[in-house]
């Protein structure tokens, strides 16, 4: 496989092979999400929505990391990984619409789509940002802008600086890249079955 070098780097040694293998896509669009995208401070509110999920169980460590206050929503019975991860409040989706349990974010990141990002506007200051990892419809963006809230639609791209900051992490005891179940590469029909159950981290297939 021939590789750019400058969307490499060494994996981190505080990580398996697993793991590191499981953490650029989902890690990048994490750090990219928070960092690039919405610009994250110390200090700041952050909403995590999926937080249990690949993506948003390294969104809310990296958030944490970078000294964020964190909200996460999850299912019941992924709260209490969730809260080990180090988020400050979690909250469970199933009882009750997450706009009536939060308020005064700073930054909002979306990997779900649908109405999450309509939605996600009640609970956002003005002046705020919600990164969405899907598109996002134009009456949202019209309301948020009414709003003076930014909204950012992101696609992860290729980052060195990203894969060395989340390397740092790793290797500094601030990141877990928790992987689900592996599947070797002939099994990968199952491995999408597997994801469908929507399990807590990332499924990994390996060779």
């Amino acid at each position: 496989v021939a590789v750019p070098a400058d969307q490499i780097t060494l994996k981190p040694k505080g990580a398996g092979h697993l793991e590191a293998g499981a953490l650029p896509l989902a890690g990048l669009t994490a750090w990219q999400g928070l960092v690039r995208h919405g610009g994250l401070k110390s200090g700041q509110r952050v909403l995590v929505h999926a937080g249990a999920g690949g993506v948003g169980h390294l969104a809310v460590q990296i958030a944490k990391a970078r000294g964020a206050y964190v909200v996460a929503t999850a299912s019941p019975g992924k709260l209490d990984f969730v809260r080990n991860l180090g988020a400050d409040e979690v909250i469970d989706y199933t009882k009750g619409d997450f706009t009536d349990q939060v308020r005064d974010i700073d930054l909002v990141l979306d990997p779900m789509g649908g109405d999450h990002a309509q939605r996600s506007l009640k609970v956002l200051k003005r002046g705020g940002v919600l990164v969405s990892l899907l598109d996002v419809s134009n009456d949202t963006r019209a309301q948020a802008s009414a709003r003076d809230i930014r909204v950012e639609h992101m696609s992860v791209v290729p980052d060195r600086e990203g894969l060395l900051e989340l390397a740092r992490l790793i290797d500094a005891n601030k990141l877990t890249v928790h992987v689900a179940k592996s599947f070797p590469l002939d099994q990968a029909g199952a491995a999408h079955a597997f994801l469908a159950t929507k399990p807590i981290g990332k499924v990994v297939l390996s060779l």
